[in-house]
């Protein structure tokens, strides 16, 4: 590695402000509502991703591939749990024909995966890749260490992110740092990114089908 360690830390932290700031700005000030919210979300953390794999010339295809039968016993194990979370609230009745397709895909899966890719992939990737190059995942005790600091770092990625909405402000940010910091550590066990991006979606889903207006999982609500 010819980069030095702590800039994948700062990645981190600009990842957890910028999430922030689009919550903070869009939802927060001007209130936007879910549908539009969604498209300076989308174009913002897309962009800051696709930046973030060029600058770590991270293997995406093997990032992918490797393990991908784990990833998927992965997505079903943490994936269940979250969408059980998601049933257990308060239902609300769900949109028909074109307007479900269109949620489902643009709440389900756009929002699910974008979500996966900023709050628990990045974030545990760029942990790993940053002490990798140190040498400290050379060893198990090295690797937990690691592992407990990757965890770390998701989590403050989400609580910065949701913080910037209103509905998060004070205790009840801790519902969905806990909800992702599960995913993450699907992530993190199964070393391939499949397990967080299908429970992300899958979770998301549920909560387009169980109830957009009730369900905590997509933000924002007014």
């Amino acid at each position: 590695m010819n980069k030095a360690w702590y800039i994948y830390l700062l990645w981190i932290a600009g990842g957890g402000v910028l999430g922030f700031a689009i919550a903070a700005v869009f939802a927060g000030l001007l209130r936007l509502p879910r549908a539009l919210f969604l498209i300076p979300y989308v174009v913002l953390v897309s962009a800051f991703l696709y930046s973030y794999a060029r600058w770590s010339e991270v293997d995406i295809q093997d990032l992918i591939v490797r393990h991908w039968p784990w990833g998927v016993v992965g997505a079903a194990i943490f994936g269940a749990f979250v969408v059980r979370n998601v049933l257990s609230q308060p239902a609300f009745p769900r949109p028909q024909g074109l307007e479900l397709a269109f949620d489902l895909v643009w709440f389900g899966v756009v929002y699910g995966t974008l979500d996966a890719l900023l709050l628990s992939i990045m974030p545990v990737l760029a942990t790993w890749q940053a002490f990798s190059g140190l040498g400290w995942t050379g060893t198990w005790p090295g690797r937990l260490a690691v592992g407990a600091v990757a965890i770390a770092a998701s989590l403050l990625v989400t609580a910065a992110y949701h913080l910037g909405y209103p509905e998060f402000h004070g205790p009840t940010v801790g519902a969905p740092v806990l909800g992702n910091g599960v995913m993450s550590l699907g992530y993190l066990l199964t070393t391939n990114p499949i397990a967080a991006i299908f429970s992300h979606i899958a979770m998301h889903v549920s909560a387009v089908l169980h109830g957009l207006e009730t369900t905590a999982q997509l933000p924002p609500h007014y």
